[in-house]
Formats: C-alpha cells, structure tokens, sequence
C-alpha cells in the first residue's frame, strides 16, 4: 500500500534524529492549512529536510469516521500523504483526551515518521477548544498525552512548546516533557502571551537553557527571517535544527543559499508575453540567502498542485498567494483585489480551477519581469537593488519581484513590556543561582550529546551580526492561520 511504513524497531532521542530523519538541520513548521502536502513539496525542492503537517484535531480526528473528512485533513486514499515522496513527515495533532490523540495517532502512524503533540498555539480557538499552549499549567494531562502515545505507538512522539516567562520553569518544563516520552523537543522562544501585534522578540537564551537541560535534540523556533539567520540561532541556542513558519511561507526558499544548489524549477508554459529569458536580478543571491522571484516559486506551487491526485483547499492556494506576492501588491492594486475576489466554482474541473489561479500568477509575471529588466536596462547593480532600509523596522527591503520575509514593528507599549519580562527573568535566573537551588535528580542530569550527533549544515550558513534587531519586531508566529480559510478543494 503506497505510503505505509512498517516499524520493526523504534527508535528514539538522537539515534531516531540520526537514522529516520537523516540529521536535519531545517525544519518547516506545522501550520495551520498552509503546511499541506503541494507546500511541503516545494519547500522540499528548496532545502526543507523535514516537514510538519497542519495541526490536525484530534478530537475531530477520532470522532468523524467518515473517509471523507478524515482525508480532508490527511488524505490517506490517494497514497500521497506520507508516501515516499513525503517523508521525512512528522504528523501535528492537538488534543487534551489521551484516548482520543491515541485513537486518532494510530490512524496516521504507518504514514509518518512521528506524531507530534502541539502545545504552542495561542490563539483564541486554542483556549476555546482547551488545547495547545492553553495546556501548559497542566503538567499532569500533558505528561499522560506524551507517555500515553510514547508507550503505544510504533514511531516516536514528539512536542513543541511554547516558553514560560522564566527561565526556570521552561527547563522545568521540558525536562518533565522528555520523562514523559518526547523524543524531540520544539521549542518555540515565545511565551503564551506574544501572539499576534504583541509577538515581538523570541528569547533564544530560553531555548539554550532547554538544549542544556535534556538529552534529546531541540529544535529552535523564532526569530529566523533569512537563511542568514539560521547560523545565528543555531550559535545562540545550541539547537540541533531550526524550525521555520512565517519565514517560509514568504520565501519557501529560505532553506537555500543559492540557486545553484536548487533543481531547475518545475513549471507550467511560460505565457506569450512573458520574456524568453529571465532577467539579471530575477533570482537574488545575497548575504540574507536565496530569493527567488515570487511568480516562478508560485507557478511551480500551482503546477504541484495541478499534477498531484491529492486535493489541495482554495483557502490554502489564496493565502500562498498573498504572502509570496505581498512585496507586490500594494503596487498592483488590481491584481490583490482580483485575487481576492477569486470565486472557486466547485463544479468546474481542477485543471479548469487551476487555470484561474494561474491567469493572475502570469499576469503578476508579467508586470515583475517589466520591472526588473527596466531595473536593469537602468544600469541598477545588486548591491543597489538590495541596499534599501526601511526606518520603520531597520531591516533591508529587497526588490519587489523577489520573495522576501515580512517585517512588522512593535508597537512601543509592547516593546516596553517585553524588556520588562526579559529583565525579571534575569533576575529571577540571579536570584535562583545565588541561593544555589539544586532541583536535578539523578535521573534528570544533562546527557551532553557526542559531536557525532551534531553534524555540520550542509548548506552555507553565515552568522547575522545584526541579530539585536529582531527586538523590535513582530515576527515568525507560533501559528499560522490563513485568513481566507474554505473548505473546498481542488
């Protein structure tokens, strides 16, 4: 049966990170109907090594025992999902009833190298429903989900979190997520409350103090706008791998730092208008990492999802859209409001569907390749083209017809708070090392993994400088939400 795995050994800690996923250092985060099979395959072409599924409910999950809304949220009749072109795939659930994320778990498990438990989202509908990050004051329950699957699955179990104002209690925290049974640990440098405009910095001082405390690889989330970037973290938090979200949904290259390093791009017909040849600042290769030119990353999107049998949800097509066009469409006007009003005639064949999309992706192609040849016929070098700053956030614009990371600055009342929260942590972490409170047993003490087990990127990575910038910023939320959500697909 296509996609099925049988597990005749499990594996865990660093010998499951070594020998199933092959030593990852880039991770693609589990995000909420933008994960999905056609995205995790193009991230896949641009360097990601191991990729989450969208949260699914677990609840939902084992409650529906129609096909139809199962495969909705992982599509196990078309051989896809999980198949060996998806791998290595570690599958997100949501839950807070150990019986249901078991039943549920076991649907999934000989599609997926891992299950995964989130207790990171803070959104509304996550304190509604009594899940993810609104879970963890309830050591108990969360302890009983890991073990509960940890001791019944064939494939790991894993967990990504979110950090608590101190120090202290994340590492207590996470050690008591590794005794349960996580055999990786995703920790995500944000608190329950930095959401949305109060997202604000990721304290990587935090994720350090978890890679120290256990004995089983971490994964950093946060802070990580270029490939650049991702040295950086890695030397600040000690991470075995880091975890992106918004970073590659605006530029799913972010995993690479050149194009040469890439397969050729997989794409429809060029229209008739379109250039035969693509201009000299089309792709850009700078210090930041990879930035390809959004209309082709979107065109290879779409020929995905054309080609593959696996639906893929219109909601999830348009907010693709809009967050790898979004450095251009505040220019082309009519282009974002065309899009926007795309109607999804249900009735119509995928290839008819898929043709619509495409009519505004070629048009947008069209007017960017304008752009940068006029750059270009201008006498425009690189390093002019990629030299602008924005005063607002201090961060370099690059050229509008090129995939880029998406800055908000923090409101000041924000900014304020946050140094507030950073400096009693210090002080609570001071206080705490002055009384010299020993809170390790035996059984808790650091396992340092053998360098062996931390093997050098494969891509080139060279450290930011420039890293104290990313305080000011709201960036790279814990969960990522479409917006434009449907429940049709194609």
């Amino acid at each position: 049966m296509p996609g099925l795995t049988t597990h005749n050994t499990k594996l865990g800690g660093y010998e499951f990170y070594e020998k199933v996923l092959g030593s990852p250092k880039f991770i693609v985060a589990p995000m909420v109907e933008q994960s999905e099979l056609a995205w995790r395959k193009l991230s896949r072409r641009y360097g990601a090594q191991v990729v989450y599924t969208p949260m699914i409910n677990a609840k939902m999950f084992a409650e529906h025992k129609t096909k139809a809304y199962r495969d909705q949220q992982f599509n196990i009749t078309e051989g896809e999902e999980g198949g060996p072109d998806d791998r290595p795939l570690i599958v997100q659930f949501c839950a807070n009833d150990p019986d249901q994320l078991l039943t549920s778990a076991k649907i999934v498990e000989p599609y997926c190298d891992a299950v995964d438990i989130n207790l990171g989202c803070p959104q509304d509908i996550a304190r509604r429903g009594h899940y993810g990050s609104f879970l963890q004051d309830e050591w108990d329950l969360i302890y009983k989900l890991i073990n509960t699957l940890h001791e019944n699955l064939s494939v790991p179990v894993t967990a990504k979190f979110r950090v608590f104002p101190t120090g202290e209690k994340t590492v207590q925290y996470a050690k008591m997520l590794e005794s349960a049974g996580a055999q990786i640990l995703t920790c995500h440098g944000r608190t329950r409350e930095q959401r949305g405009q109060k997202s604000g910095l990721a304290d990587w001082e935090k994720i350090r103090a978890v890679k120290e405390a256990v004995s089983v690889p971490v994964f950093a989330n946060g802070n990580v706008l270029y490939h650049s970037d991702i040295a950086t973290c890695l030397a600040a938090t000690g991470a075995d791998a880091v975890m992106s979200a918004e970073g590659n949904l605006y530029n799913p290259a972010i995993f690479s730092f050149s194009l040469s390093q890439m397969p050729p791009p997989i794409l429809p017909p060029p229209s008739e208008a379109t250039t035969s040849r693509d201009p000299k600042s089309w792709h850009i290769e700078t210090e930041t990492g990879l930035h390809p030119a959004h209309t082709t990353l979107a065109l290879e999107y779409l020929h995905i999802v054309r080609t593959q049998s696996t639906p893929t949800s219109n909601g999830a097509i348009k907010a693709h859209l809009f967050k790898l066009f979004r450095p251009a469409l505040s220019r082309e006007t009519d282009l974002r409001d065309k899009l926007g009003r795309m109607f999804v005639d249900k009735s119509k064949s995928k290839d008819e569907i898929v043709d619509k999309w495409e009519e505004v992706v070629k048009e947008l192609d069209i007017r960017m390749r304008r752009d940068a040849l006029k750059a270009e016929e201008e006498g425009k070098t690189l390093e002019e083209l990629t030299s602008v700053v924005d005063p607002k956030t201090g961060f370099k614009v690059l050229p509008h017809w090129v995939a880029q990371p998406y800055v908000r600055p923090l409101p000041p009342d924000v900014a304020e708070a946050q140094k507030g929260i950073k400096n009693q942590d210090t002080q609570t972490q001071a206080d705490t090392n002055a009384t010299k409170i020993e809170t390790t047993t035996d059984a808790e003490k650091v396992q340092e993994p053998s360098a062996a087990n931390k093997r050098p990127s494969e891509q080139p990575l060279e450290a930011d400088p420039d890293n104290s910038k990313r305080s000011k910023l709201d960036i790279d939320p814990d969960s990522t939400t479409s917006g434009t959500a449907a429940t049709s697909t194609l």
